[in-house]
């Protein structure tokens, strides 16, 4: 293969592999470091591919090995950080602030309920093991085969299988007890809290029923529902959505919160 060619393929798959880091590392700033060695190391090592996979896959697992080590050093996010960095949103102007002025200026500012149901899923799958966390994003976003997986996380098929299962399961249960889109008695409600904020003159629930997760909310079973939020997320490119800034000022916020949070819990 050679150079020319290989940076036309790397360019063919940068932005998928740079959604898929900022999800798992919740960091614009982490991806793009991240992003930048993974095309450093496999440049260097592109003698040694073999064309046993995809370049794309091939890619993805140096991405993920190097994700793996950033985030291994981490402590995992609690399942409630929602709640947390929502107390600490609320008492902090400045982000509102800046929240606003990113609404009223900039073309990627929009609010969508649809964009903060992706957002919130990235959040929340921080508080599973590591691994399956990465198995969810590779199968149920980016689409991977569980052969593909295997060999980009370097295990057993059958391991892949349970981690997505124990994974999927972890996540459903988490938001059939908080989502209140999908669950009447659930406690969450800052999708709706939030278009109001950003979109006072629209109509919250009408813009709520368009979404298949919710119109499906009472007769879907639980694993569909799941499905109708992963088709959500694969929907949406979090670097160039129409609320892409707005959601990146987010999620730095939560992050920011988060490690201020896990400081004080090992202090």
């Amino acid at each position: 293969m050679t150079v020319d060619f290989f940076n036309q393929e790397f360019q063919g798959t940068i932005s998928q592999l740079k959604s898929y880091i900022l999800r798992i590392t919740a960091s614009m700033t982490d991806a793009e470091d991240i992003v930048q060695d993974t095309y450093i190391k496999a440049l260097e090592k592109l003698n040694t591919f073999r064309g046993e996979s995809s370049l794309k896959t091939w890619l993805f697992t140096i991405a993920s090995n190097l994700a793996k080590d950033n985030l291994r050093a981490q402590t995992r996010w609690p399942e409630n950080v929602t709640d947390i960095t929502k107390a600490a949103a609320l008492s902090n102007k400045h982000f509102f602030q800046e929240a606003m002025n990113i609404r009223t200026t900039s073309p990627n500012g929009q609010f969508e309920a649809k964009e903060h149901i992706a957002f919130c899923f990235t959040c929340i799958s921080k508080s599973l093991p590591l691994e399956q966390q990465l198995c969810i994003f590779l199968k149920e976003v980016y689409e991977f085969k569980i052969s593909e997986i295997s060999l980009i996380l370097d295990c057993t098929e059958a391991m892949v299988k349970y981690y997505l299962h124990t994974g999927r399961s972890k996540m459903i249960n988490i938001f059939e007890g908080k989502c209140a889109l999908i669950n009447k008695a659930g406690v969450c409600h800052q999708c709706s809290e939030l278009n109001g904020i950003f979109n006072p003159k629209q109509n919250t629930q009408e813009e709520l029923m368009k979404l298949d997760l919710v119109k499906e909310a009472e007769t879907g079973d639980k694993e569909h529902l799941f499905d109708l939020r992963m088709q959500i997320l694969r929907e949406i490119d979090p670097l160039n959505s129409k609320a892409s800034e707005l959601q990146l000022h987010h999620l730095e916020h939560n992050k920011q919160v988060m490690e201020k949070y896990l400081e004080k819990k090992t202090d």
